[in-house]
């Protein structure tokens, strides 16, 4: 067992609550600490999404060391609209190994907002559960007067548990009306350790961004311009077939704010190219096969937001978004994978046209609402398959299923509609409800369905579902339609600082769930035991309820302890499909018990997380059934100065071993020991965090 002693240090009183806010806390430096759940969580991973879950009814599919993907009331990846600075990123990969977050290191990020469930018409489209939407800071400018600004950070961090590193640069330049913004950063770790000691194999990554950003301020209006750059060498995926051996993104996002006497106009324009590779890379998971992806979005956003007369406003919108892929496989010489090119995706073209209406009304003191309509065309596209080879017989079946595809009209449309119904009542300055309606639409994306191969090898390179099973597309399918109830009860103290509780229940029907039908099996790397599946992307209808619960509450406050709070997350979804079976990977019950204090320059903070078994799992899939567990992880900080800051977090303090209940399956470990059955990816097991925030 290692041993800790650093507890001590953090086993000090506690008490600064920091309640679950939907918008994430903006982090800033002042003469005294303040405790902010962000840092502590930006501190301990190099993962963008975990920053998200201090939100209830918010969980994570494991992926690699940065690209996890997040689920929203048990509904995850494409059925959650994630904006990254307001421009929409589509994975570029089979196995949904460069998702949107990871664009994002957690260093840059200043703002995350979750909106579940009833989701504005103006912060959705093309999704069915949610919103996501994470923005680095905004430019900074002189104040008037002020001349010549100039401004900078350095951040370090190591983490035990994988011998991980990472550094983050930032500097500004601004006068009043003009500003210019560069920032740097750098992730790596090694394979981490589980509560046993044990290396998780294939969880090794590399990560490096830049970004530059230019402001341009006048009175009335404000152009930001930003461009990027991601180059990943290296990550690996212990519950894929496959390795990430390169990753390399650019983008472009020009956004504009101005007022005017009509109202006020938003605008962003927005392109990204992504080229990928997949591969193998290491001992851990050994194997020789390219693949390749070329990905790029590009799009645009206009908004108008009008007053009226009445004090309600009115918002009209119209965006576009186009994204094209490429996807193939250069043959391996001396294997059945030549002597071709396998073709997956050839010039895939998937095109969104939305325009949209909102009007926020205020009927009395008490009662006010919001009612949205969203029309959305996607058109999407293929060109003619190819597999490896058109005459062996290895590639017969591959080769049939490739005529079959090319000799059949491949172009698709989807006409989609949205609407959002929101009603709220303030009962008095303690209570208020909200109750609403929406129905939200999803179309499929290229390879739910395009993916045409029908070989068992060529199967199992689809999926982004970390479950070892195969996948292949019908151009066939229809959009998904959600029809969802939700209400939301607040209610606090009179004052509305000493408790808050929140409850949001809700109940959700799926037509046209974009689910799987079961064409055959296999056995995964020939390990006699273990079955797998070969599935075909199916449309089914699935009903989906659960409720999120959350409070926070001043547990003291005292000249000489400070601040604390006390604060808790629970939250329970179920998903079926109204034919028979649980859908898959979704979140058993968990609570979450924090206390947090803030007291001089010392912010402390502990966390308790405690998770159900999981015992509802999805058969189709051959989903694995994980244990409950609990962990305690500790954080403090201490604001040494104005512009040193000095950070330490312990992550599962007591080392214990749990299995992940969206990890997936361990085939990076089945591969390496060639026996026994197929088990779930563990968590990380103690991790000892220690990291220097540096302001100038």
């Amino acid at each position: 067992m290692r041993r800790i002693h650093l507890a001590v240090l953090m086993a000090l009183p506690f008490g600064a609550w920091a309640a679950d806010e939907i918008v994430m806390p903006t982090v800033r430096v002042r003469d005294q600490a303040l405790y902010d759940p962000l840092e502590a969580r930006r501190q301990a991973s190099g993962n963008t999404a975990t920053l998200l879950s201090v939100n209830p009814g918010l969980s994570l599919y494991s992926g690699g060391g940065v690209s996890s993907l997040p689920a929203i009331h048990g509904l995850a990846d494409d059925r959650i609209k994630i904006r990254v600075d307001g421009a929409e990123i589509t994975s570029a990969c089979g196995n949904h190994m460069n998702p949107p977050l990871s664009y994002m290191d957690p260093s840059r990020v200043d703002r995350m907002e979750v909106l579940a469930g009833i989701t504005p018409v103006s912060q959705g489209g093309d999704s069915i559960v949610g919103t996501i939407a994470v923005a680095s800071s905004r430019p900074v400018f002189a104040r008037a007067g002020e001349g010549l600004r100039k401004e900078g950070s350095l951040s370090l961090k190591v983490r035990s548990v994988n011998n991980g590193t990472a550094a983050a640069f930032s500097a500004a330049v601004a006068s009043d009306s003009l500003s210019l913004g560069y920032g740097a950063s750098v992730d790596r770790g090694e394979s981490y350790q589980d509560g046993k000691g044990r290396k998780v194999l294939d969880t090794l990554y590399e990560s490096h961004n830049q970004s530059l950003t230019l402001g341009l301020r006048g009175d009335n209006d404000e152009w930001t311009l930003r461009l990027g750059e991601q180059r990943i060498p290296y990550q690996g995926y212990p519950n894929q077939y496959m390795d990430m051996v390169g990753n390399h993104g650019v983008s472009a996002n020009l956004g504009y704010s101005g007022r005017f006497g009509w109202g006020r106009l938003d605008a962003r324009f927005y392109w990204q190219d992504t080229e990928h590779r997949m591969g193998f890379f290491t001992q851990e998971k050994s194997g020789k096969m390219p693949m390749n992806t070329r990905g790029q979005d590009i799009g645009y956003r206009v908004q108008g937001e009008f007053p009226l007369a009445s004090g309600d406003k009115l918002h009209l919108g119209h965006e576009l978004h186009r994204h094209t892929l490429d996807d193939w496989w250069p043959p391996v010489a001396g294997t059945g994978m030549s002597p071709n090119t396998y073709v997956n995706l050839n010039n895939g073209r998937r095109d969104r046209l939305a325009f949209f209406a909102e009007w926020d009304a205020r009927l009395d003191a008490r009662w006010s609402g919001q009612m949205g309509l969203r029309d959305e065309v996607v058109k999407t596209d293929v060109g003619d398959a190819q597999p490896y080879s058109w005459t062996t017989m290895m590639q017969a079946v591959d080769a049939a299923a490739a005529r079959a595809f090319n000799g059949r009209d491949r172009s698709r449309r989807d006409n989609n509609l949205d609407i959002t119904v929101l009603v709220r009542y303030e009962a008095d300055p303690a209570a208020r409800y909200e109750f609403g309606y929406a129905r939200k639409t999803r179309s499929p994306n290229l390879y739910e369905r395009y993916s045409w191969g029908r070989g068992t090898m060529a199967m199992r390179m689809i999926g982004w579902f970390g479950d070892g099973n195969g996948y292949v597309g019908d151009m066939d399918l229809k959009p998904e339609v959600a029809h969802t109830l939700s209400a939301t009860a607040t209610w606090k103290d009179a004052g509305g600082e000493a408790w808050e509780v929140k409850l949001a229940p809700y109940y959700s029907y799926v037509r046209n769930y974009i689910d799987v039908d079961v064409l055959g099996s296999f056995v995964p790397y020939s390990v006699v035991g273990n079955t797998a599946s070969l599935l075909r992307f199916a449309n089914h209808d699935a009903r989906i309820h659960g409720f999120d619960l959350s409070w926070s509450a001043l547990a003291w406050r005292s000249a000489v302890y400070g601040e604390g709070q006390f604060t808790g997350r629970l939250a329970y979804v179920r998903g079926k499909r109204t034919d028979g079976g649980d859908l898959y990977h979704v979140m058993p019950l968990n609570l979450s018990l924090g206390l947090e204090q803030t007291v001089g320059a010392w912010s402390k903070g502990v966390d308790v997380q405690l998770v159900e078994r999981k015992f509802r799992v999805d058969e189709r899939r051959h989903e694995s059934a994980t244990g409950g567990y609990g962990l305690v992880n500790l954080n403090a900080s201490y604001q040494w100065t104005p512009a040193v800051r000095l950070s330490l977090g312990i992550g599962n303090l007591f080392d214990r071993y749990y299995e992940l209940p969206l990890g997936g399956t361990n085939l990076a470990g089945l591969k390496a020991t060639a026996r026994g059955p197929l088990g779930v990816v563990p968590g990380a097991g103690r991790s000892i965090d220690l990291g220097l925030a540096l302001k100038f």
